[in-house]
């Protein structure tokens, strides 16, 4: 393995110091004095375990190590608290949180690598432990004090233009979406020229200049009648997209947090701009099908760190819900029930349930029946929660779902059988079961795995 170029992983760290050295800090940082405190006692217990290191290289598997793991798990969490309030679905919720946790690792894999050196001093030779340790404090000053405000604002502000956007998407092309600033004299002049750009929620523009569109940026997105203000040309918008984000000469603020799902995107300030090629970093891994046409997996140092961090989260244990999260889930599924499962007849009697055709055309019934079961069962399973939040996804899933057992027979229903289909994300394992008899086909159950 070769190491990360000297110029490209200095310059990279000097432009962002110079980046945060130079901007207003704005927004609430939380218990920030608590969160340095715990930061900086686990980032001495991490150096105590790298002063243990033997080599000449650093060694990567060190990133899943207990210091290092209660270090990573500990900024994440510093992360997830910014948008702990902002109300969202789990999955989304799951999935966010899940970027904080690879952004801190490879975070984290920075400031080792960046410490490594300090073991020896000027003729080669190992430092006492605490001259090493006074050595390598700024950088904990300047990763998890300088730096960390401005990425726990970003996140913060990434996460809730996710939320926002998770229901701008259901309701469709029904509304236009309109670009909107704080409208104040901090505004920076490229945002302001943004402000009510108007374009549907399926125009390209909305996947490189949602906000937020830089460090601190306060802009926002609504939805708007189509009929009460006209559409900005594409072209046009894209234009000002541009000169709104030409200072970010490397396109680190162009995605769009609620597409894909991330409060940071692939290319950030710990990563280079080929990671937003290679899947294992988009977290699809090198099993996926998808490498077969992304080949580019570089060979580094930061490779190796991004795949162990990865393996590392999907390893990661799934907390138990807490009361609170079950009883949202459970209110946002009936709520759902209510306001969009449409008047229909069963016979003679009336009932309301869907009708959706699956991906290999057949015709399945939802009715209120398998809301009300997705309730009722399996409550101590740990995705519980998110099991919910994909059972009001469940009429579009089965459009998408791979059958995977077309009769797999029923103990409990003998005159019926099921068919077994299967939707995998980025995070989940969806199994879905049809049960099927001369009355229809119906949906039955859904199941969520972590992948």
């Amino acid at each position: 393995m070769f190491r990360l170029g000297k110029d490209e992983y200095l310059g990279l760290h000097q432009r962002y110091a110079q980046i945060l050295g130079n901007m207003p800090m704005q927004g609430s940082f939380g218990k920030s004095e608590e969160i340095r405190k715990r930061l900086s006692s686990l980032f001495k217990g991490m150096m105590k375990a790298l002063f243990k290191e033997k080599g000449s290289s650093l060694r990567i598997d060190i990133l899943a190590e207990q210091p290092a793991q209660d270090f990573i798990s500990a900024h994440a969490e510093a992360l997830d608290a910014s948008f702990s309030q902002v109300p969202m679905s789990d999955v989304m919720r799951s999935r966010l949180q899940r970027s904080d946790y690879i952004f801190s690792g490879i975070k984290t894999f920075h400031e080792l690598n960046e410490a490594f050196p300090s073991l020896l001093d000027s003729n080669g030779n190992r430092k006492p432990f605490e001259q090493f340790l006074n050595d390598v404090q700024k950088i904990d000053q300047t990763y998890n004090q300088n730096y960390l405000r401005a990425e726990y604002n970003f996140v913060q502000a990434s996460a809730s233009m996710a939320a926002k956007w998770e229901k701008f998407a259901e309701d469709g092309d029904r509304y236009n979406l309109q670009y909107r600033t704080a409208n104040d004299d901090k505004v920076r002049p490229e945002h302001a020229a943004l402000d009510r750009v108007t374009l549907p929620i399926t125009d390209p523009f909305w996947e490189s200049y949602y906000p937020p569109n830089g460090w601190n940026c306060r802009c926002t997105v609504v939805q708007v009648r189509k009929s009460k203000y006209p559409e900005t040309p594409h072209e046009e918008a894209m234009a000002l997209g541009e000169q709104a984000t030409g200072n970010d000469s490397k396109g680190i603020f162009h995605f769009n947090a609620g597409k894909e799902q991330k409060t940071i995107p692939d290319y950030n300030p710990y990563t280079i701009k080929r990671c937003r090629d290679c899947d294992i970093a988009k977290g699809n891994g090198s099993d996926s099908p998808l490498s077969l046409s992304r080949p580019f997996v570089p060979e580094n140092e930061l490779c190796a760190a991004c795949r162990l961090v990865h393996k590392l989260e999907k390893e990661a244990p799934t907390t138990s819900p807490t009361r609170a999260q079950i009883k949202r889930a459970q209110k946002d599924l009936i709520q759902w029930c209510e306001q969009n499962l449409p008047d229909d007849m069963d016979g003679k009697f009336p009932a309301k349930r869907l009708k959706v055709i699956s991906s290999d055309m057949l015709e399945i019934i939802i009715r209120k029946k398998f809301y009300n079961e997705s309730i009722s069962k399996y409550k101590s399973d740990t995705l519980y929660p998110i099991k919910l939040a994909y059972a009001k996804q469940a009429h579009d899933l089965i459009t998408k779902a791979t059958l995977i057992n077309p009769n797999e027979p029923s103990k409990d229903h003998p005159d019926s059988t099921f068919r077994v289909y299967e939707y995998i994300d980025d995070c989940y394992r969806i199994e879905i079961k049809i049960k099927c008899n001369r009355d229809g086909n119906f949906m039955h159950i859904i199941r969520v795995y972590k992948k």
